[in-house]
């Protein structure tokens, strides 16, 4: 049976290997989850965990592991325990009911714990497969429980659904924010940041170091000596530089997501704001940006060239604002946007550009574009392989 469990996982383009296969076989033969040797049947979710303990290498597979499970299996079994087994071809869209808006509006809304009081009796009382109608959990009716049909607060029973409005999905995918082509959060970030790294040791002696320890005691003839050693730090150099305010507002989120798991990763981290382009000052105060800022010069002269320099930006502006001087929205800069980026490119040679904007409508805006060729090409989008990207380039 496993054999077409093998086949379906890589028919969903997972890397999945014979030995690998074969180890997820040795496990169950040995007993590795429950079974009738421990005194009860292994359930579903546990092959399910083991399967992807022992078949899935990378996080960011895990919801192409989730859809392939659930593709074999037809379905999951259900989150709450009711003791009442649901036959797994009820899962099956067979049949599309359509309401007219008179019917829907019609159908009221139950409260969340009536909602599960009344699927909980529906189960011990239901003895057999249903199709449509309005009581019994099955496909395409207008009951709140099954699936395919239409209730405004309903308990979708696995399938792809299709009217959303249920409250809760029995077939949940819990890792699909791993998948690599979708936005993150702040977990999923620094997993991406942690391809930058170069360790050293550094600081006061605080950590055990175990192996010097039991050799210091060994050739001590058993005397206990122990030995101490600086903590293992990321000793990369970090020079952010966000933008901020006017098209960036709709970003706010996710960049404060990504800046919380920068000043998490690396330790050595410099930060400075900028609105649409930088031009001959930053600053660090966005209240007082006016009165307390750093001349661009000065921040090229404090840095030294081992730090990797990050932009953060929507590159979302007026073409002149990049191309002319006097172009900034905010005052009369006497350079160009476009000088002062060729200068801290050239200034700290490993740079990068995120861009919290889609990538499908990059081609769209003349100045990302620009932004594009003035950063020789080294623009990213804010994705799990859009990180993955920038920090595999900045750390050649």
């Amino acid at each position: 049976m496993l054999i077409q469990f093998f086949y379906t996982l890589r028919a969903a383009k997972l890397k999945v290997t014979v030995p690998e296969f074969l180890t997820l076989l040795e496990a169950l033969k040995a007993g590795v989850i429950a079974g009738p040797d421990q005194g009860g049947a292994a359930s579903l979710d546990d092959f399910y965990h083991l399967a992807r303990a022992a078949l899935v290498k990378d996080e960011t597979q895990y919801d192409k592991f989730d859809r392939a499970f659930a593709a074999y299996f037809k379905g999951v079994e259900m989150l709450t325990d009711f003791k009442a087994d649901v036959p797994l071809d009820w899962l099956r869209k067979t049949l599309e009911n359509e309401l007219t808006p008179e019917q829907k509006a019609a159908i009221a809304a139950m409260g969340w714990d009536e909602l599960m009081k009344t699927l909980k009796e529906r189960l011990e009382e239901q003895k057999e497969r249903h199709e449509g109608g309005n009581r019994w959990i099955g496909t395409g009716g207008t009951s709140p429980f099954g699936n395919g049909g239409y209730n405004p607060a309903g308990v979708r029973i696995g399938g792809k659904g299709g009217q959303r409005s249920a409250v809760k999905v029995w077939e949940q995918r819990a890792y699909r924010d791993y998948d690599d082509t979708l936005e993150l959060g702040t977990r999923n970030i620094k997993v991406a940041l942690r391809r930058l790294r170069r360790f050293a040791r550094e600081g006061s002696e605080l950590e055990l170091d175990l192996d010097g320890t039991i050799h210091g005691t060994a050739a001590n003839a058993g005397l206990l000596d122990i030995r101490l050693r600086p903590e293992r730090h990321n000793k990369v150099k970090v020079l952010l530089l966000m933008d901020v305010g006017g098209t960036m507002d709709e970003h706010i989120h996710r960049v404060e997501e990504l800046f919380s798991a920068c000043k998490s990763e690396f330790k050595h981290l410099e930060f400075y704001y900028f609105h649409n382009c930088v031009y001959d000052f930053v600053w660090k105060n966005n209240r007082r940006r006016f009165a307390e800022k750093l001349n661009t010069w000065d921040l090229i002269r404090k840095y030294n060239k081992d730090y990797k320099l990050i932009f953060v930006g929507d590159a979302t502006m007026s073409p002149y604002e990049i191309l002319q001087a006097g172009g900034s929205v905010e005052y009369n800069n006497e350079e160009t946007g476009a000088e002062w980026l060729q200068r801290l490119t050239h200034a700290f040679p490993k740079y990068a550009w995120i861009n919290p904007e889609p990538q499908g409508v990059w081609q769209y805006r003349q100045s990302i574009a620009l932004i594009q060729q003035l950063m020789q090409q080294r623009m990213f989008p804010l994705s799990l392989a859009g990180l993955e990207g920038a920090m595999r380039l900045l750390s050649k």
